[in-house]
Parts: structure tokens; C-alpha cells; sequence
């Protein structure tokens, strides 16, 4: 049977060229990169290479990169860590209601440690309400994180705007890029972020490995404790393989940006029209242009989300209701397609696709082909299963 991958938000299979950078690390230069003798500054000069490859794409100084084991723990440190080293100026935080959960239940850890967070509602297509965000910012404000693209419907935000509203109330802005990154280049300077989270097992890196950007002058108390390293701001020994196939795969990414971009759009394109054409009753989530070139939310009306994946999984289409990171909760409606109000029968019928480069117009047609089948065999069995609640 053949096996069709589009899940690509949840994550990426690791590219060849990342592989091949990172398997002579694994074997030869095994060095801790905090040690003094040869072997740990091999190690060490391979982690600064990573790291300049990564300040490079993003635009930022290498003293500026420290690397976490993912985006959840550089979320929770940019969150926690600039809330308590700025605590002397306010106790107010704004944050949306689309977040990932690593902002959110970070947050709510802060509200037990007497901080207000505020969490700004987002229209019918995943856009913060930039009015609501001024009505909400007060004398108290110290932080304002917005993430770069929503990981569920693809809505890429009003970042400059947002950093614009902050900076001119010197207020930190902080931004979650891990899902943005893959898709468009972010210039830290450009948008005049202060700290910004990315993953690398979302641009076709390893997963276990992350980084957080934050600007020189911005205060930031540690996360992690017990270890001087990442400069005295991060505990715990670096992993180096990882680190060199993160930054690897970041500079393949800035490399490949617009043959990428254009590929996965014709990818979502010719899909998008295709179930348009095939499938009947279905609607489309996120903004119609401000979006991830290869991520698209459908809700099939009178469909279980749940039961359509599986289906697919059984016919060897790997697809999601949403965000792998809530799949253990995943009888409870998206956060996220709450906060855009969509009704309950439309958001229990939600299945995520998100198209990677290696996936092809063929593997679309075939997506497409058992999409319309299963779609079919489930509306015809709602009926009967609803009689029998």
C-alpha cells in the first residue's frame, strides 16, 4: 500500500543534506562543547558554526541565539523568563486566544504567580484584533507575544503592526515562529521583534532541538538551571548533532524559500480546487490570503474529524484534526476554531492537511480520490449512528 504523508505541520522527515552534516558528528566528533581540550572545542566550533548560520538567517547577532530542545521550551522560557526579569515594571501580559499551548499554559502558570494575561480575541479568519490589542494595553503591560502563523489554520499575523503597537508603549514583543519559519523569511530586524521561538523539526531538521532569539538589552531570567551553558542562560549539555542539522536545515530553508513557497502553493492550490470540485458541503478556515503557502483547514459538514483520519490512515493518508501537540485531548473542540467561532458541527468535522515538497500532484489526486469516498460513507452513516444516541 502506498503511504501519502501530508501532515507536514506536525512535522518534517529530516532532508538528505541534513542527515549527511549530521552523521559525522554522531561518530567522530562526539566532544562535550563545554570542555577545554581538543575534542570539546571541535564540538564547540561546530556549535558556533550552527549558531551563526542561524543568527545569519533571521538577521540577528550570534550572541543573540541560545538553543532550547524545542519551540514548547522556548516558548515557556521567552514567556516565563521575560515576565519575572521584567516583573519590577509591570504584571500585565497580552497574549491571543489562537496561541500554541506552550504560550498558553505558560501563561496560566504566570496568573498563579500574580500576573494578569489578557487574551485578545482573533476574527472569523485568525487575525488578532488590533484594535482590541491598543483598548487592552495598560501602565502595566510589560510583554506582548503574538505568534508569526497559526499551526492549526495557517493565518500569518500583522507582525509589524503588532510590534509597531508594542515598541511605541515600550512593551517586549515576543512572536512564535515555529511554524512560520519554514514557510517565509522573518528578519528580526525588519519587524523589530525581541524574542521570537523556532523548532527545527518543522523545516526538515531533527526534532529535540529549538532556539530562542532574544535582542541584546532585553532581560530575561533563566529557564533551566544547574549549567552554565548557552553563555550562564541555559543548563544542560548542548546536542550538538542536532544543533549542526539545525542549522543546516535552517540554511537549506533560506536557500530553497521561493522554489518551496511556489511548489507548496500549487500543492495547496490544485488540492483546494479539487475538493471544491469533488466534495460538497464543506468550508475552508484561515485567511483566504494571508496564509502558510502549504497549510489548509477544511471542515467536512456532517463529518467526524476523528473518524475521517482514521479512515485515511487506513488507506495510508497521514492527515490531523489539528495540532499534534493536543492529540491526547483531541475529543475536546479545537481551541482554535473556537476562538474563530466556528459552530460546533463544523469544527468536530475539521481535518488539517499541510503538504510538504516532496508531495506530488499524483499523491493529490489519490488524497483526493479516497477523501471523496470516505467523506461519502461517513455522511451516510451519521444519520443512523445519531438515531442510536
Amino acid at each position: 500500500m502506498q503511504r501519502i504523508y501530508i501532515d507536514n505541520a506536525s512535522t518534517t522527515a529530516v532532508s538528505n543534506e541534513v542527515v549527511a552534516e549530521m552523521l559525522p558528528v554522531l561518530s567522530a566528533n562526539f566532544g562535550n562543547p563545554n570542555n577545554l581540550h581538543s575534542f570539546g572545542r571541535e564540538a564547540l566550533n561546530l556549535v558556533d558554526k550552527a549558531r551563526d548560520r542561524i543568527a545569519k538567517s533571521i538577521n540577528a547577532d550570534r550572541g543573540e541565539i541560545f538553543f532550547t530542545s524545542g519551540g514548547t521550551e522556548a516558548n515557556n522560557w521567552a514567556i516565563i523568563g521575560l515576565a519575572l526579569a521584567n516583573r519590577n515594571k509591570g504584571n500585565h501580559i497580552i497574549t491571543s486566544q489562537i496561541e500554541h499551548h506552550s504560550v498558553l499554559e505558560a501563561c496560566k502558570r504566570l496568573e498563579t504567580m500574580g500576573f494578569e494575561v489578557t487574551y485578545l480575541p482573533v476574527d472569523e479568519t485568525g487575525l488578532v484584533d488590533i484594535a482590541e490589542l491598543i483598548h487592552c494595553v495598560n501602565q502595566k503591560t510589560i510583554l506582548v507575544s503574538i505568534m508569526a502563523a497559526n499551526n492549526e489554520i495557517g493565518t500569518i499575523q500583522n507582525l509589524k503592526t503588532i510590534s509597531k503597537i508594542a515598541h511605541e508603549r515600550d512593551i517586549i514583543f515576543h512572536t512564535d515562529a515555529v511554524q512560520a519559519v519554514n514557510s517565509f523569511k522573518i528578519d528580526v530586524l525588519d519587524i523589530e521583534v525581541d524574542a521570537m521561538s523556532i523548532s527545527a523539526h518543522k523545516l526538515h531538521g531533527p526534532k529535540g532541538v529549538g532556539a530562542l532569539y532574544v535582542k541584546k538589552g532585553i532581560k530575561i531570567d533563566n529557564l533551566i538551571v544547574g549549567g552554565n551553558q548557552e553563555r550562564g542562560k541555559r543548563g544542560g549539555t548542548l546536542n550538538v548533532a542536532s544543533i549542526v542539522g539545525f542549522g543546516k536545515a535552517l540554511d537549506v530553508t533560506a536557500r530553497d524559500y521561493i522554489v518551496n513557497n511556489k511548489r507548496l502553493r500549487f500543492l495547496r492550490e490544485y488540492f483546494l480546487s479539487k475538493v471544491m470540485e469533488e466534495i460538497p458541503n464543506v468550508k475552508i478556515n484561515g485567511h483566504k490570503f494571508q496564509s502558510l503557502p502549504g497549510l489548509i483547514s477544511i471542515s467536512f459538514i456532517g463529518v467526524e474529524g476523528e473518524a475521517l483520519t482514521t479512515l485515511l490512515d487506513l488507506a495510508g493518508i497521514a492527515v490531523s484534526t489539528g495540532s499534534a501537540c493536543s492529540a491526547g485531548s483531541s475529543h475536546e473542540q479545537s481551541h482554535v476554531l473556537k476562538a474563530l467561532g466556528l459552530p460546533q458541527e463544523y469544527a468536530q468535522g475539521t481535518v488539517r492537511f499541510s503538504f510538504g515538497v516532496n508531495n506530488t500532484k499524483a499523491e493529490i489526486d489519490i488524497v483526493v480520490e479516497e477523501l471523496k469516498k470516505d467523506v461519502e460513507r461517513l455522511r451516510e452513516l451519521s444519520p443512523i449512528r445519531s438515531k442510536n444516541k
